[in-house]
């Protein structure tokens, strides 16, 4: 995606065309799957799609507690339990996302069946996901580890490295980037 604000919005504008245009892929809805590794950017696009789609709801794997040193794709048990399944039956999915920052699962909050569903995170694109749009999006290794040092404080730099080390075997063995429909480069935006 440009850094430029206009040719931002045509390319937003262009893969919503595109997403919009396909068929469903889980019950009357089109998951989006934004993956990459940590501090890529996946976050800031997914926020950004969403409001080129009108707003569309967002779940990410950060909405889940996945503890450093899990697998990668530990988030994806509840996320089925609560979203994808109640969703692809045509009934509203209930999420309480996880607050990092208390420890706590906040309120329960619906989710409405509708067009689209973007699904951001680290494994959102994995082969078993339901997309049917997948979004690869990667930056640096220098530029990733200071956003997420940034954003987590640098407590955590040592559990970080252990995490990209992690999602790298997970990338590796898994083939994300191969089955993209879309490759962005998040160097210039917020991880």
């Amino acid at each position: 995606m440009p850094d430029d604000p206009m040719a931002a919005s045509a390319g937003l504008t262009a893969i919503s065309a595109q997403v919009l245009a396909l068929p469903p892929s889980l019950g009357t809805v089109r998951v989006v799957a934004i993956d990459g590794p940590s501090g890529a950017g996946k976050s800031t696009l997914a926020g950004r799609l969403s409001a080129a789609l009108g707003g569309v709801p967002v779940v990410r794997s950060d909405d889940f507690r996945v503890p450093w040193d899990a697998d990668p794709l530990t988030w994806w048990k509840p996320l089925r339990a609560a979203v994808l399944d109640p969703l692809a039956a045509g009934r509203p999915a209930r999420l309480r996302r996880y607050d990092w920052h208390r420890d706590v699962y906040g309120p329960e909050e619906e989710i409405a069946p509708g067009p689209v569903l973007i699904v951001e995170g680290v494994g959102a694109a994995w082969r078993g996901s339901p997309a049917a749009y997948r979004i690869w999006i990667d930056a640096p290794r220098a530029v990733r580890r200071a956003r997420a040092i940034e954003r987590d404080g640098p407590e955590w730099a040592d559990a970080w490295d252990g995490w990209a080390a992690t999602e790298e075997r997970h990338f590796a063995a898994d083939a994300t980037r191969r089955r993209a429909d879309l490759t962005v480069d998040g160097g210039g935006f917020g991880g």
